[in-house]
């Protein structure tokens, strides 16, 4: 009986230990959060790892992180709303990062320009971001030069609220206590919101603000000065949540920020100097982080301004993405290799294998961040079949490639028989043929705006494959068409020109990137090789069927512009 009691006694004891252990590995990780708010500086972050720190190895941050870190806890998601001008609106939540400057670079540009003349290839490309941050400020006077250019000032026809792809009353204004999330740290006073009373459309996250511009004639506007703020926030917004994208045929993953922005993470595959092998189809090539990168960058120079931002970012594997994600199947791939190395490798069509594992530096991984366009629920977008569409196939032909007069068909087809859509696709092909991307078989429209709207550039993870080759079929299109926006030719002949080189402006562009340098040379001398190709092309055009029959006008001068006709 005295055995019994003692029995009883030491699994009574056994199960208030285990209780207590319980209760303090939960707690632990929130007062370590807590405790280090205070002194993390400009930082909202006390989690993010710093280039300067020993990277802790799987097993060290199992044994920190005890129990807690086998899965992290869930994070309250608000939902978003209608973005419509009812008072009861629900709007997002304020982002408590501030807005500075730029990062100074003028060692980096130095070094830059050192790269571009020299030819260099041995470069470190897992960067210090650190040693960015801190870099003095240069101006980039060639850069500024093109923006101050008449054909980079035209202005827009006046919008109406059809012409907006929200309806927003500015006078909402957004209350950062209503968020109620404890774990956000204030970085200044309550002053640092607008008082009652006046407008606070500046007040909104600078991703709520990007959506709100989009309008028919451009996803954002050429000076708008949220773009420069949302690219910074892609870089340093704190991560909460990341989840595997479905669909696609590589590893994608969800970025969810503290400040309820949501961005595409594509993780590096290659490095800079690889190119695609001769091999490799079209449609089984890597997709390329610095590819979406260099893209965002060569849309906004030609000024079509039809790719959502993206932005490099230097990951943390262990704390920005296996402690935060609650999605089961990516955190299973999580594994350390041979090399000490923390790898994942996630679901997907293609190389998603331990074969094809992405492994960090020791846990260190760079990618592109693409900004999210607005929910789907709230802005629909319609998917178009491209006409130039390629047979995704190792034998078959597509039908472009074996009839030469394929494009009058498709002038007698809506929607390319009336408006600009055709026009678009021009400007698609050539952006399309600077890069190399031959992997554009669909393209997305807003669907408010119905036909007359531009196109929106998504997935150019694919370009950027083949410095040592021009691929002519991308082309196609223009040569059987022989149509242009007289806007795009003439801003094609001023990147052709010395004062306003495309290599250059791009080399320049890039350099704001934290992940500089994002291309190498060769990649960038080639731009001015395809851009010289696509120029021909216009003027064998021009000179079989005449200047007014290939360029169509479309600027405000010219008094005689009409909507596209259709040969």
């Amino acid at each position: 009986m005295i055995l019994f009691r003692k029995f009883r006694v030491l699994i009574l004891m056994v199960f208030l230990i285990a209780c207590t252990m319980h209760i303090m590995i939960d707690l632990l990780p929130k007062l370590e959060r807590r405790a280090a708010g205070p002194n993390t500086g400009n930082s909202a972050c006390s989690c993010s790892h710093r280039p300067s720190e020993e990277p802790q190895s799987w097993g060290k941050q199992r044994a920190r992180s005890g129990a807690d870190s086998g899965w992290p806890n869930k994070h309250t998601l608000r939902i978003l709303q209608d973005f419509s001008n009812e008072p009861t609106s629900n709007l997002t939540s304020h982002s408590l990062e501030k807005i500075t400057g730029s990062s100074d670079k003028t060692e980096a540009l130095k070094k830059m320009e050192h790269y571009a003349q020299n030819g260099e290839t041995k470069k470190h490309f897992i960067q210090d971001t650190n040693v960015i941050k801190n870099l003095p400020v240069k101006a980039f006077t060639r850069l500024s030069a093109l923006f101050e250019h008449p054909l980079y000032k035209t202005t827009l026809p006046p919008l109406t609220d059809e012409d907006t792809l929200f309806n927003v009353n500015t006078d909402i204004r957004f209350n950062p206590k209503a968020a109620e999330n404890q774990e956000w740290h204030n970085e200044g006073t309550e002053e640092e919101y607008p008082p009652t009373g006046e407008s606070s459309a500046d007040s909104y996250p600078n991703w709520l603000r990007f959506h709100i511009g989009v309008n028919r004639y451009e996803l954002y506007s050429r000076h708008n000065p949220v773009m420069d703020a949302l690219l910074k926030d892609l870089v340093s917004q704190r991560i909460t949540s990341v989840a595997m994208k479905s669909g696609g045929t590589q590893l994608k993953l969800i970025m969810t920020f503290q400040n309820y922005g949501q961005a595409l993470f594509k993780p590096m595959k290659q490095t800079r100097e690889q190119e695609t092998p001769p091999d490799f189809f079209y449609f089984s090539d890597f997709e390329r982080h610095n590819a979406e990168i260099a893209a965002f960058h060569l849309d906004r120079i030609l000024d079509f301004r039809r790719v959502p931002p993206v932005a490099g970012r230097l990951v943390n594997m262990t704390k920005e993405i296996r402690d935060v994600t609650r999605d089961k199947k990516l955190w299973r791939t999580f594994f350390v290799s041979p090399a000490n190395n923390i790898c994942f490798y996630g679901e997907c069509s293609y190389y998603c294998s331990t074969e094809h594992a992405l492994c960090g530096k020791p846990d260190q991984i760079e990618g592109s961040l693409a900004a999210f366009l607005p929910d789907l629920a709230l802005a629909k977008r319609k998917t178009w079949r491209n006409p130039w569409r390629r047979s995704y196939h190792k034998r078959k032909k597509a039908e472009w490639e074996v009839d030469p007069d394929y494009c009058e068909e498709v002038k007698q087809t809506p929607p390319y028989d009336s408006g600009s859509r055709l026009l678009d696709i021009m400007d698609m092909t050539i952006f399309d043929f600077l890069m190399g991307n031959m992997d554009r078989h669909h393209y997305e429209t807003f669907e408010k705006f119905g036909n007359e709207t531009f196109i929106i550039h998504l997935d150019n993870g694919r370009g950027f494959g083949k410095h040592s080759h021009d691929e002519l079929s991308i082309l196609v299109p223009l040569s059987q068409c022989c149509r242009v926006k007289k806007s795009t030719h003439l801003r094609l002949q001023l990147l052709a020109k010395e004062e306003y080189k495309l290599s250059a402006l791009m080399a320049e562009s890039l350099l704001k990137d934290r992940l500089t340098p994002v291309l190498i040379p060769p990649h960038l001398e080639a731009l001015d090789r395809r851009l010289r190709l696509v120029l021909q092309v216009l003027s064998d055009c021009i000179e079989k069927e005449g200047y007014a029959n290939v360029v169509e006008g479309d600027l405000a001068e010219d008094s005689t512009h009409t909507a596209p006709s259709r040969r």
